[in-house]
């Protein structure tokens, strides 16, 4: 089972990105977690280039997208929603249409109380409008500095939380595949 993740920061030092590279630690055979390297690289969202062709590093990112059974999206909150390369990211695969019928779960880490709420709540709202079958779970990190430290999650009740997602991730995408809705 091949699960892609993606994260929403590009900033180094990220909350997000070490619960994304949490996440590929605590993933086991018979489970793969590849992570979507930089979001970074793609070019600002353009109908016109689309409608010509994507860039290779869009159809990349489809590909992947395409060759999964699943998602991890993890993303900061920026404005009350999530950031703009994430943003700019999922609006490059709607034309595609690989996320269709794809589980995906949610995760954010904040240093706000409120973990990350409207971030994942934007998210939500977004990968069901574009046909993604997003998990009733979700994973919210409020406090992130008190629980992420030197680039590793220390806290046990977290890793758990982040450990159980996974778990329930598969199971999603394990049940669409079953029932002949992934496209993996």
């Amino acid at each position: 089972m091949r699960i892609l993740g993606v994260c929403g920061s590009l900033r180094s030092g990220s909350f997000n990105a070490t619960v994304l590279r949490t996440a590929v630690e605590l993933t086991t055979a018979p489970r793969e977690l590849v992570v979507w390297p930089d979001l970074g690289r793609l070019p600002f969202f353009d109908a016109d280039v689309e409608e010509s062709g994507p860039p290779a590093v869009v159809a990349d990112l489809r590909a992947a997208v395409g060759a999964a059974d699943g998602m991890l999206v993890v993303s900061p909150e920026y404005a009350h929603g999530t950031s703009g390369v994430l943003k700019n990211a999922l609006e490059w695969m709607v034309g595609g249409g690989e996320i269709a019928a794809k589980p995906v779960a949610l995760v954010s880490a904040s240093t706000a109380v409120t973990g990350g709420d409207n971030a994942r709540a934007w998210l939500s709202q977004t990968l069901t409008v574009m046909g993604a079958q997003v998990i009733p779970q979700d994973l919210r990190i409020p406090q992130a500095a008190r629980k992420i430290t030197d680039g590793r999650i220390t806290d046990e009740e977290t890793v758990a939380g982040l450990r159980g997602l996974l778990d329930d991730l598969a199971d999603a995408a394990a049940k669409a595949r079953a029932d002949g809705n992934s496209f993996a």
